[in-house]
């Protein structure tokens, strides 16, 4: 894991994120199918599998103290397994890509079916919604990073697998290790390349809210593929599976165990822990 400070102008505008807090977006899974959720707003995605299902399902959450209840709300197709999301920002709608190479925008809110916006030579790994200027960004294996409107498709060094995006802030990371830096304010021009010293591939990037950096990680062999937490931190979501770091072959579809868990955070699990003093000067 490693963190990048980077520095370049930024819009002189208020930020005003409005989440879509009650509401838990997964992936569906079987015992068959490894688990991916998009939560509370915020989007996390377990390694490419080519058995993942291609159904999207949303759940309202709600919590009483340390209860946490859900109750199935909606749920919509893809022609293909579903590997990454995104919710628009009032809540409305959400956007996902999958291995159809379509990017669709699922009108949630108005019962509406889902529409395609964007198309892609190969799958569709990671999507971002960026509200400053109601933009929506797709990064695919076909090499390319689109947008379609204003219509543009730009080009990238290798295979598209983690994004993150906080405006104007956008950072991708391909294949071949590359972490590639853009500012949105010129977005056709890469800002800054730079090859990740982590060992095996990027996985997953966090660009800091200040906009000034980014964290890059790799994935590990872990039962937890994918987590998140919802708008006040009260609640995370994270999925048990099989991860595929080792293989098809030593998938037990008979013993594996996929599930999507809620937990209630509790204080004393996030509250830091008194420093002991070890008697050193």
């Amino acid at each position: 894991m490693n963190a990048y400070p980077l520095r370049f102008p930024l819009l002189p505008i208020q930020i005003t994120i409005r989440i879509f807090h009650q509401f838990f977006l997964g992936f569906y899974q079987s015992t068959n199918f490894a688990a991916s959720m998009s939560t509370f707003g915020t989007a996390a995605t377990s390694n490419y599998n080519p058995n993942r299902s291609a159904e999207v399902r949303c759940w309202e959450v709600t919590r009483s103290g340390t209860n946490i209840s859900t109750v199935p709300k909606a749920a919509m197709l893809h022609d293909q397994p579903v590997l990454c999301s995104a919710w628009k920002d009032d809540g409305t709608a959400v956007f996902s890509g999958g291995c159809d190479k379509q990017a669709k925008m699922w009108p949630l809110l108005s019962g509406g079916q889902p529409v395609q916006v964007a198309m892609h030579d190969a799958p569709i790994k990671e999507i971002a919604w960026v509200p400053e200027i109601n933009l929506l960004v797709t990064g695919s294996l076909d090499k390319t990073l689109r947008q379609p409107n204003p219509a543009h498709v730009q080009q990238i060094p290798e295979r598209c697998y983690a994004l993150s995006v906080r405006h104007p802030l956008m950072v991708v990371g391909t294949a071949d290790r590359n972490l590639v830096v853009y500012n949105l304010q010129n977005p056709q021009t890469e800002f800054k390349r730079i090859t990740s010293p982590l060992k095996h591939q990027t996985r997953c990037l966090a660009a800091f809210p200040e906009q000034q950096g980014f964290l890059a990680m790799m994935r590990c062999s872990q039962p937890i593929p994918c987590c998140a937490f919802n708008y006040d931190g009260s609640i995370s979501a994270y999925s048990v599976c099989y991860d595929w770091s080792k293989g098809a072959e030593n998938h037990n579809p008979a013993t594996a165990r996929t599930y999507m868990l809620l937990h209630s955070v509790q204080e004393n699990e996030i509250k830091g822990k008194p420093r002991t003093s070890t008697g050193r000067k």
